[in-house]
């Protein structure tokens, strides 16, 4: 086995600013909502807030938690079919504890899960970072069938959530399918003419892809991220009903997989602002008082991002530490 070097490993933070812009953009959504229901009257919003419980912040926590469960257990799926070895406790550490870099743009910072694999079995970027390409692709996948469901349930439309789910279901297609994103690759390097090296690898890259065309394995995977996500939907729902709402089931499912949506489409850590935006002026077109509006908004990004930010904080070092602990046993095989 040949050593690796810990210098050709890309580092999960950039110095100071993917955190710095991070707590930018979150003081940026705080200021916003805070703006909002200081407009709308801070009891008024504080009242809203105040009918929930322990217990039922509690069961949206256990909804979210769910869904990082059933994408945890994909990746087990996902990574068993690129011949990393049985390891499902593993897998789900490198999962959950990716979570932390969820707020980075792109969400690229989860790039880390590479990184620890890398470490512990030595398999190369290559043929590891396809794990990354799928897990993004059924999320997209998954949210789009959910999208495209709630909306044909509903009794409201949200204008332009057809072409979003279609956009969602045309870039997971393209990025799973080794052929066609082969030949993207090939056709993006013939324009540009420049860094063959790099398209070589991405071409090598896309040729893993292959492990995953098991039509068994694609089928799990969309059905564990539909639960996943479905949970989700569901708490939201939930809170909207706690909060004295009158929103359909489809409905709220609907805004809250749109905003999600929406959020990613703008590139910034973990959707910030786009997300809350798109959440905010959804539920108040739908009849919802504002103060309504934002604490349904804040509660279920707390709820849902920040819990996962949250575990991820909590699994990350101990990822860190193992993976740092076994590279050792994987550099004197």
């Amino acid at each position: 086995m040949s050593r690796i070097s810990p210098s050709t490993e890309a580092s999960p933070i950039r110095g100071w600013r993917d955190p710095l812009l991070m707590a930018g953009l979150l003081a940026l959504v705080v200021a916003g909502l805070a703006g909002l229901a200081a407009a709308t009257g801070w009891d008024e919003t504080r009242a809203q807030l105040l009918r929930l419980g322990p217990w039922q912040l509690a069961a949206l926590l256990g909804l979210s938690l769910v869904n990082y469960l059933m994408r945890g257990l994909r990746w087990h799926v996902f990574a068993r079919r690129v011949g990393l070895p049985p390891g499902f406790l593993r897998d789900m550490r490198h999962y959950l504890g990716g979570f932390l870099m969820s707020v980075t743009p792109g969400r690229v910072g989860e790039l880390v899960r590479v990184r620890w694999i890398r470490r512990e079995t030595g398999m190369t970027l290559e043929r590891t970072a396809p794990l990354f390409l799928m897990d993004r692709a059924a999320d997209l996948v998954a949210m789009a069938l959910i999208l495209g469901a709630a909306l044909a349930l509903s009794t409201s439309g949200i204008a332009g959530a057809v072409p979003l789910a279609a956009l969602a279901l045309g870039t997971a297609v393209v990025a799973t399918h080794s052929r066609l994103l082969s030949a993207v690759i090939t056709r993006t390097y013939r324009v540009l003419g420049r860094w063959p090296r790099l398209f070589g690898r991405l071409r090598g890259m896309a040729r893993t892809l292959a492990h995953f065309s098991h039509s068994g394995v694609l089928a799990a995977a969309v059905a564990l991220g539909l639960i996943g996500w479905l949970a989700e939907g569901y708490a939201f729902y939930l809170l909207l009903v706690w909060l004295g709402a009158d929103t359909p089931a489809a409905t709220a499912m609907a805004i809250f997989v749109f905003a999600t949506l929406a959020g990613g489409l703008t590139g910034a850590p973990g959707g910030l602002g786009g997300a809350e935006a798109a959440m905010v002026a959804l539920l108040t077109l739908e009849g919802l008082p504002l103060e309504t509006s934002i604490a349904a908004t804040a509660v279920i990004r707390v709820t849902t991002l920040w819990f996962a930010v949250g575990i991820g904080a909590a699994v990350f070092p101990v990822a860190e530490r193992l993976s740092k602990r076994k590279r050792h046993a994987v550099e004197n095989r």
